[in-house]
């Protein structure tokens, strides 16, 4: 789930909502995983009225997800 926000925060910075939409998860389950990335420094996080936007804080993290991606998709099947 986190790889998922990640990726659908690797174009724009995102509310909430926009998160929850492009996941297909919960908003208490995007929430929950907004704060632990939040909280180790991965999404940056910036407050708007009553919207939150979370935003990829280095674009190091992105493509490190990349890397794993890509590498999950050669291994075969077990």
């Amino acid at each position: 789930m986190r790889l998922k926000i990640l990726q659908a925060l690797c174009v724009q910075p995102l509310a909430v909502g926009e998160i929850v939409a492009a996941t297909g998860a919960t908003q208490s389950n995007v929430s929950k995983h907004l704060f632990l990335l939040s909280s180790a420094g991965i999404v940056t996080r910036l407050k708007e009225g009553q919207f939150v936007y979370y935003g990829m804080s280095n674009r190091l993290t992105m493509k490190l997800c990349e890397l794993v991606h890509s590498e999950l998709l050669d291994q075969p099947c077990a």
